[in-house]
């Protein structure tokens, strides 16, 4: 009961702009779970109450999806960026280790970047921002016009055949089961006209017709001194699982995790390994402490 307490939405202004996120835990290193587009941070409700029991853990809506305000603006990966780190200043945190999925993940890369002094450890989960290829389905999004087509896909009826048979949304790449399931809830939240501005925004933000428009190949050298954790779904349709495999070889000291019974949401579909894996690599590693010294050397080096 009392996690179930701790995992109601909360609420906090933050530059004028409603911020909705859930907090569990008292004790331990806090973690910061960072979802992906169309998804809110119950993505993590199969995880989060057992992480609670040995980490502080914080799990914001974004700025344009879920309780949080869905205001006109900037959704770029540094505005999310900003946003995360404010929401933990202004929870009393000075550091934390990022765990971020699919768009979090892009986020959480950012947010390593523009405030590494923050940043204590990087998981990166399903991650964007890893590669080109994308589901046809988010590149398709990005289109002109995309706008008047999206609350198509807020339909009941079109999401229902989804979920029976794979349908439209498994011919456009997903795989069935819990990729299916996620997509069609978090695209049925575009019936609302704010909510479906905003995506628009954030996709077109790293997406083009063509695939990813962010790579961050260029700078990951800089994730040197910072203990990464990459866990993927092996059958991943929306972001390839060989991104993963790319990354670790571009980064031979960071470690690699693969879900062999996951696609897109490993986080859900295999929870207990996830919970495993995470709090051992927590336990197994030392929380970087960069400087403004440190990071000029390792910008000289790169």
């Amino acid at each position: 009961m009392r996690y179930a307490e701790e995992l109601k939405l909360r609420e906090l202004t933050l530059h004028g702009h409603r911020v909705a996120y859930r907090q569990a835990g008292e004790d331990g290193p806090v973690l910061v779970l960072i979802h992906g587009i169309t998804s809110d941070s119950s993505t993590w409700r199969r995880v989060m109450p057992y992480l609670a029991r040995r980490f502080t853990v914080i799990a914001p809506d974004l700025i344009g999806h879920g309780a949080s305000a869905k205001p006109r603006g900037d959704y770029s990966l540094g505005a999310h960026a900003s946003v995360v780190r404010d929401l933990l200043l202004a929870l009393g945190h000075d550091r934390a280790s990022f765990v971020g999925h699919s768009l979090g993940g892009g986020i959480a890369m950012q947010l390593s970047y523009q405030f590494p002094e923050r940043c204590e450890r990087l998981v990166l989960v399903n991650s964007g921002g890893l590669g080109r290829d994308v589901s046809l389905l988010l590149r398709a999004a990005t289109l002109p016009g995309s706008e008047l087509v999206l609350p198509l896909l807020a339909a009941t009826r079109l999401l229902d055949l989804g979920r029976i048979a794979g349908g439209l949304l498994g011919r456009l790449g997903l795989r069935a089961g819990t990729d299916i399931e996620e997509m069609a809830r978090g695209h049925a939240t575009l019936a609302d006209a704010e909510t479906r501005s905003a995506f628009v925004h954030t996709l077109r933000s790293v997406v083009e017709p063509g695939g990813q428009r962010v790579n961050a190949a260029n700078r990951l050298y800089l994730t040197e001194q910072l203990p990464l954790l990459l866990l993927w779904g092996e059958h991943d349709s929306l972001i390839p699982v060989k991104h993963g495999h790319e990354t670790h070889a571009l980064l031979p000291a960071s470690r690699l995790e693969i879900f062999t019974e996951s696609g897109h949401f490993p986080q859900l579909d295999q929870p207990e390994r996830f919970i495993d894996l995470l709090s051992d690599f927590i336990d197994s590693t030392e929380p970087a402490a960069l400087d403004a010294e440190g990071w000029r050397e390792l910008l000289k080096a790169g």
